[in-house]
């Protein structure tokens, strides 16, 4: 801002008489224009009637503020709506993974039909919690929801960023929560059973699931070459589609016992071609034909609800590792989890109950204090 004033362009001096006489030029519309020039150089204007010169001046006042913490909005950028908005915003997300940028453009279709014609500035945070509301009413899963809510949160926090709002109006008292219900865990019965139900040619997929943590994408993409019998290690590098894996950790390289090593080799060699896991004939499978062939074998097996997927086989490995005494950095690793806390959040409560080692520690201690206290009293005596 380059310069900030405020004029009486209500009256003029008449130079013929030195007087101050109404403008002709101005009426009586309005008394007083406030003025500015923003960082680009640009005059921006606002008109106040009379008696309303303080007005003025507090308006320039909160633009000055706004200027100095960073949060100035230009007028005519702030009348930007959610769906001019959004539509940029997609444009510079292109550039991610074609399925990510798939569930960006569901999670905008539903914002849009919210918010579309509301300036960005108009969303404001009861706006939002309203909003959740509404969608679990409707009958969308907690998990699903809090998606919606955190795409909102990213495409505000964008526009924040790129200088269209001042700030954004989600955040943790907007947020609808994750949802609490506790994954499915199999028992090592049910896993047994569910392996020898399927056909023959998909039973490794269920091996990769439950004793290595594949997803079933990463099933039907690992190919012979990634996996090293002689040592032992799986590594996953791609999709079925052939796209790569997102992240790093998603590609970290996964220790197999030789006994798993040989059941995988045996199939290879029975069933030929380039994947680990065929269609029967030397082919690559599909996520559909490995979950259409969990779905049929659901039933056959007692006790598994009618919700299990194979991507629950991970949560039986979870409940595996945990179980023999492994830590939640081991489990974290062998899960490929982006950081400890998306292990504990999912897989805490399988962690043994920690109230009697507790309880055994400070007993230990008080048990040693009761101890020397009555050596030293006999030693007295």
């Amino acid at each position: 801002m380059t310069f900030r004033s405020i004029q009486d362009r209500w009256y003029v001096t008449d130079p013929a008489t030195g007087k101050r006489v109404q403008s002709p030029r101005y009426g009586r519309g309005m008394r007083y224009r406030a003025r500015y020039k923003d960082a680009a150089g640009k005059e921006v204007t606002q008109a106040f009637a009379d008696k309303e010169k303080s007005k003025a001046q507090r308006w320039l006042d909160e633009v000055t503020t706004s200027q100095v913490t960073g949060t100035y909005v230009d007028p005519k950028t702030a009348r930007t709506t959610v769906t001019e908005w959004c539509a940029t915003w997609l444009a510079g997300y292109a550039t991610r993974r074609p399925r990510t940028v798939r569930q960006a453009k569901v999670h905008v279709a539903q914002i849009t039909a919210e918010f579309g014609p509301m300036p960005l500035s108009a969303v404001r945070p009861s706006s939002v919690r309203s909003w959740t509301v509404e969608l679990k009413a409707a009958g969308l899963a907690d998990s699903y929801v809090y998606a919606l809510h955190s795409r909102l949160s990213q495409v505000m926090s964008d526009a924040v960023h790129d200088g269209l709002l001042a700030r954004n109006p989600c955040s943790r008292r907007t947020s609808p929560g994750a949802g609490g219900q506790r994954p499915y865990v199999a028992t090592t019965e049910q896993v047994w059973a569910l392996h020898d139900a399927i056909a023959d040619h998909l039973r490794p997929a269920v091996l990769l699931g439950a004793f290595v943590g594949l997803r079933t994408a990463e099933v039907v993409g690992l190919r012979v070459w990634d996996v090293d019998f002689m040592r032992g290690v799986v590594r996953p590098v791609q999709q079925g589609d052939g796209e790569p894996l997102k992240s790093e950790t998603s590609r970290t390289p996964l220790p197999i016992p030789q006994e798993l090593s040989v059941q995988l080799s045996a199939a290879v060699a029975r069933w030929g071609g380039d994947h680990v896991v065929t269609d029967g004939a030397g082919r690559q499978t599909s996520t559909w034909a490995i979950e259409r062939a969990i779905r049929s074998a659901r039933p056959t097996v007692p006790g598994l609800p009618d919700a299990f997927r194979f991507h629950d086989l991970r949560h039986y490995l979870a409940s595996l590792l945990i179980g023999s005494g492994l830590d939640v950095k081991v489990v974290q690793h062998r899960l490929r989890h982006g950081s400890a806390k998306t292990t504990l959040d999912t897989y805490g409560h399988l962690w043994p109950d920690s109230d009697e080692s507790a309880r055994a520690a400070v007993g230990a201690v008080l048990a040693a204090r009761g101890d020397w206290l009555g050596t030293e009293r006999a030693d007295l005596r």
